[in-house]
């Protein structure tokens, strides 16, 4: 059975730093692309970065860039996300996703193209 954990949500003030976690299990994904997504309350799913399989191509939401880095460690089927100064808006609950298919030349951003998703790991960011 295939399993993707997210780890690493909290509490933590505006300007402070986390660093999400997916682990996966059941299956190795270091041929597919992954991606986190985050869903606030009242709102839609929203795409917040993904990276290719190799972890050479990374893509960003514009309200993002410059404070999140997603990256990707194949030995351990885990990809990350840093987040770092904050924001409460930042406020969700964070998901990462995995691509079924392998070694995709456009990384997607749409969570339509994914077909493993987490559980959920909440963040909250208190002004």
């Amino acid at each position: 059975q295939v399993q993707l954990v997210e780890s690493g949500g909290g509490l933590v003030q505006a300007g402070g730093s986390l660093r999400l976690s997916c682990a996966a299990s059941g299956r190795t994904f270091s041929s597919n692309a992954m991606g986190w997504f985050r869903q606030a309350p009242g709102k839609e799913r929203e795409f917040v970065a993904a990276i290719s399989w190799s972890g050479g191509s990374k893509y960003y939401a514009e309200f993002v860039k410059e404070r999140f880095t997603i990256s990707r460690d194949n030995a351990k089927n885990t990809v990350y996300l840093q987040m770092n100064n904050l924001k409460p808006e930042d406020t969700a609950v964070y998901y990462c996703a995995a691509d079924a298919q392998a070694h995709t030349i456009v990384v997607p951003t749409v969570g339509t193209r994914y077909d493993y998703w987490g559980q959920g790991t909440q963040v909250t960011v208190s002004s």
